[in-house]
């Protein structure tokens, strides 16, 4: 139970001191730059799979 406590009094030190934590509004540039990249990779995946269900089903009414 020593060598827990002397981790976590160890590892909360390091916390405090040791780690660089971005400001705040890096964390909203980084976020927004996350948000955005991922509405157009679903947009971009979402007319990937409409085009693909259209020229199938074109393809299968053919026969």
């Amino acid at each position: 139970m020593d060598k827990f406590i002397s981790f976590l009094k160890a590892s909360w030190e390091e916390v405090q001191h040791n780690v660089t934590w971005p400001k705040f509004s890096d964390l909203q540039s980084s976020s927004t730059l996350v948000l955005v990249a991922s509405l157009i990779f679903a947009l971009l995946v979402g007319l990937v799979d409409l085009v693909f269900e259209n020229g199938l089903n074109a393809f299968y009414q053919s026969f």
